[in-house]
Parts: C-alpha cells; sequence; structure tokens
C-alpha cells in the first residue's frame, strides 16, 4: 500500500507558484497546461527521488510507529474541550468537595501528571488512553500552576499571562530550532514529543490564566469572557475554513482558548440553577464529562485499528 506523506509530496509540487518558479530556475522540467494548472515531468530525477522516498515502506512503517500523538480532527477538539473541563472539575472535586485541600491537591495532580508523562515518553506507539490521560493531566497541572503564579507569587492574571505567552513562544522557538519542524500531527522523535508536551502543559497553563483574567480583571464578568472566548474560536474556524494562515499558529491559538471554554462548560455544568448552571456539582460533573471522555477514547480506539497498516 503507498505511503499516504505521497500525496503530500505531489501537492507541494502542485501548489505554489513560488515553488514552480523555483523548480524552473533550477533546470526542472514544468510547464503549464490549457487550463493554466501546473504539470511536471514525473521523468525529473528530483521528483523520481522525492517520490520513491514517499512510497518507501521502511519509511512508512518508521513514521507510523513513532507518531504516538492524535489527528487534529473535529473529534480531536470535542476530546480537548472535555478533557480540559474534566480537568477543572476534578481538581475542584479533589480540593474543595473532598476537603483535601490546595497545597496537597497540588502535589497529587502534579504527581499524577509526571506519572503519565513518562509512561506516554516510553510508549513506543499511540495509546489513546494513555495520551487522553496526559492531556487531562497537563489541564489540572496547568490550572495548578497558574494559581500559584497568579495567586501564591501575588503576580496577578495579566502578568501571569504575559510570562507565560512569552514562555509558549520560547517553547515553540526552541523546538523549530531543534527539529527543524513544528508539526502538531506527525511526532517522529522523543525529543519533538517532549517540545510537544511542553507546549501543551504552557498552553493549558496560559489558558487558565487569560480565563481567569477576562472572567475577574478585565471588567467582561464571567459571562462576557465567555462569549468572547466563543466569538475568538468562531474566529479561529473561519480563518482556517477560509484563509491559509499557518496552520500551527491556528493551532496554538485554539488550544489556549478551548482551556478558557472547557472552564466556563464546567461552571457551567457544576453551578446551581439559581447561579446561572446546571446544577450537576463537581461529583456529577466530573461523572458525566469522564464518561464522554471514555466514550470518544473507545471510538478513536476502534478507528485506529481499522487503519490497515502500510505494506
Amino acid at each position: 500500500m503507498p505511503c499516504p506523506e505521497i500525496h503530500s509530496v505531489l501537492d507541494q509540487y502542485r501548489d505554489l507558484e513560488s515553488r514552480t518558479a523555483s523548480l524552473m530556475q533550477g533546470g526542472h522540467s514544468a510547464c503549464q497546461d490549457g487550463k493554466g494548472a501546473m504539470r511536471f515531468d514525473t521523468h525529473d530525477p528530483i521528483v523520481i527521488l522525492d517520490l520513491h522516498k514517499a512510497n518507501d515502506p521502511n519509511r512508512c512503517n518508521s513514521q507510523s510507529v513513532m507518531n504516538k500523538v492524535a489527528q487534529v480532527t473535529l473529534v480531536f477538539w470535542v476530546m480537548k474541550i472535555c478533557a480540559t473541563t474534566l480537568g477543572e472539575t476534578a481538581g475542584d472535586l479533589l480540593s474543595m468537595t473532598m476537603n483535601v485541600g490546595y497545597a496537597m491537591s497540588s502535589v497529587i495532580l502534579l504527581s499524577l501528571f509526571l506519572l503519565s508523562l513518562i509512561s506516554q515518553l516510553r510508549a513506543k506507539e499511540f495509546h489513546p488512553v494513555l495520551y487522553w490521560t496526559v492531556i487531562l493531566t497537563t489541564s489540572t497541572a496547568g490550572t495548578t500552576m497558574s494559581d500559584f503564579m497568579d495567586r501564591t507569587l501575588g503576580l496577578g492574571y495579566a502578568k501571569g499571562s504575559l510570562i507565560l505567552i512569552t514562555c509558549l513562544v520560547a517553547v515553540l522557538a526552541a523546538w523549530r530550532f531543534s527539529q527543524k519542524s513544528l508539526s502538531v500531527s506527525l511526532i517522529q522523535t522523543t525529543k519533538a514529543e517532549a517540545f510537544y508536551w511542553a507546549a501543551i502543559l504552557v498552553s493549558n497553563t496560559l489558558g487558565t490564566a487569560l480565563g481567569d483574567y477576562l472572567a475577574d480583571d478585565s471588567g467582561l464578568g464571567f459571562m462576557g469572557g465567555a462569549a468572547l472566548i466563543a466569538g475568538l474560536l468562531l474566529v479561529v474556524v473561519l480563518v482556517t475554513c477560509l484563509t491559509r494562515v499557518n496552520r500551527v499558529l491556528l493551532f496554538w491559538v485554539a488550544f489556549v482558548l478551548t482551556r478558557p471554554f472547557g472552564a466556563t462548560f464546567g461552571d457551567l455544568l457544576t453551578k446551581t440553577p439559581t447561579q446561572g448552571g446546571l446544577g450537576f456539582g463537581t461529583v456529577g460533573s466530573s461523572a458525566i464529562l469522564a464518561g464522554l471522555l471514555a466514550i470518544f477514547v473507545i471510538y478513536t480506539r476502534i478507528a485506529q485499528k481499522r487503519v490497515p497498516l502500510p505494506a
């Protein structure tokens, strides 16, 4: 079975006129057909070399084994919101409903994050349960880290958000410099995966700080902040569908914004009807979200088994 990467190779040669100009300057044969579309000579040695590499079964198998992250689809974003919302309600359940306390809750949640992350990094292939466990624990750990920066250290939400934005840019820059790529759908090395999870942890922490700032310090209030976040997410969706803005940039913007969106959804589930919520409480909300996340994890696991391995 041909490697799926062959399609991206062909797209690269058919996509941009700037690439065409570069190829023509280098002496590779390309011409326009009667409809203005570009045609490339498949006898060109550069094209043959790229297609040969893309169709190499050993290369396909290597990438399939190393790719341990979920593919970015609509289901991914639904699961991400469920996971971050569950992180919010489970954290409240542990620290407030069960009266464990903030300090002990932080130790427990950070320990769970480190254990799940180490397990994910040591895994040899993609495991949906393990992957989404790490996403869940980065949400709870991010909440703890944000509260520590904003409240314990007294930095405040605005300054904390600016520091975290700087940290996220630094992580992405180091990732790009080290790996020459910022792919969020194909992770080939342990170092790239470490950068991936570092960026996710910082993103979830930033999302928490940003959501708290909008709700408490911006003057927008709870509903105003929620409406703004929902509006920004809609803008990201429209920009993704209608423009060619860098997809990596849009991914991380959406990833940050879905964290406060999930927190808002969590408040809606846990608060009483008199407070404008649905009244499920932290226990009921956590159970509902855990059930939804489990259903989607099972779905992705079944879908993963249906995908044939490269021949």
